[in-house]
């Protein structure tokens, strides 16, 4: 492995414990600061804190995951800064710049910004990343591999591409779990039961997010292979697709995001 040292993360939530699990799958040390509930002892843990001030005497990690509320930041990240000469400061928090973030930690930090999914948590994520000033080729390694252990990775070459990635990628699942939420009430105003109402609703968004994981074909293919001329999806589609519905609602949704992720940088 890449790094000399453990991986410190800083807040364990459905993120961070995410991701937690998938680097103590991988075998990777890791040292935990969660002050709201306490982490499970766990092979390859080195440590697991409530307060900073409990780590290990002489903790060198190799990087710093900062994954508490963006809220929290300047009250907890500069707390951080003494690693700056021993890691990459790796941030999951939505909003947070690399200026910011340097602002808290001190001019020497080497900062990368990503933003991953909840996928992560059944090691399906995707995270897209920017690595600001400085990062190193082996520290951005590093952060490959913490991120990939949970599913795939990308990189920008643009930080302002973070805040629109944020509001996809990001939020993405709660807008397909919408979907699934809605069906299922759907299904019910029509007279079928609520227990196959939901089956029919999950099962059809799963299959469909495998198939499309599975197949060459775009999205926009793959739904016009659903769609016969005159049938009963076309009807759907018409409804779904007009000028005010829903790619509409998605691009306006997606903007509310993305200035939402920006405002956050306070």
């Amino acid at each position: 492995m890449a790094e000399a040292g453990p991986v410190l993360l800083v807040g364990c939530g459905k993120m961070g414990g995410a991701m937690l699990a998938g680097w103590l799958e991988a075998g990777r040390k890791v040292a935990v600061v969660e002050p709201k509930a306490p982490v499970p002892r766990t092979p390859g843990l080195v440590a697991a804190v409530a307060v900073p001030e409990d780590l290990p005497g002489g903790l060198a990690p190799s990087a710093v995951v900062l994954a508490v509320k963006p809220q929290e930041a300047a009250n907890v990240v500069p707390i951080y800064a003494r690693f700056a000469r021993s890691a990459v400061y790796l941030s999951i928090m939505a909003g947070k710049t690399v200026a910011g973030l340097a602002g808290m930690l001190g001019a020497e930090a080497r900062i990368v910004r990503a933003m991953p999914n909840t996928p992560a948590s059944v090691r399906k994520g995707v995270t897209a990343c920017f690595a600001g000033e400085g990062v190193t080729a082996a520290q951005r390694t590093l952060c490959d591999e913490l991120l990939g252990t949970v599913g795939k990775v990308a990189w920008v070459d643009r930080e302002s591409l973070i805040d629109p990635v944020t509001a996809v990628s990001g939020g993405g699942p709660a807008y397909v779990f919408l979907l699934a939420e809605v069906l299922e009430e759907a299904a019910v105003s029509e007279g079928i039961p609520r227990d196959l109402a939901r089956l029919l609703a999950r099962e059809t968004v799963s299959g469909s997010g495998a198939l499309l994981a599975a197949s060459t074909d775009d999205a926009a293919q793959l739904r016009k292979n659903v769609t016969s001329p005159g049938g009963t999806t076309a009807e759907a589609l018409a409804v779904l697709m007009a000028e005010d519905a829903w790619p509409a609602l998605m691009k306006r949704a997606i903007a509310a995001a993305t200035r939402r992720s920006r405002e956050l940088a306070g």
